[in-house]
């Protein structure tokens, strides 16, 4: 199979331009997901730019976009 790192560094949202993965969307999902962690490509533009990829940090800031309000034990 054909990379199409190219194609998808037009619409990839990632940030952080150092990263040797970025438009390489399977290796930066098998990277993020080895490390328990969430690509950037996922978070909204406000939150991807603050680079914490953390599953918690994922699952709040989009609850709290769609309204949600999360409960602490």
């Amino acid at each position: 199979m054909e990379c199409k790192r190219d194609r998808n560094l037009e619409f990839c949202s990632c940030t952080y331009t150092a990263c040797n993965k970025k438009g390489i969307c399977c290796e930066c999902i098998k990277y993020h997901r080895n490390i328990g962690e969430i690509p950037g490509c996922l978070f909204p533009p406000e939150a991807e730019r603050l680079y914490d990829r953390s599953i918690e940090f994922f699952v709040k800031v989009w609850a709290e976009k769609l309204g949600y309000k999360l409960v602490k034990k």
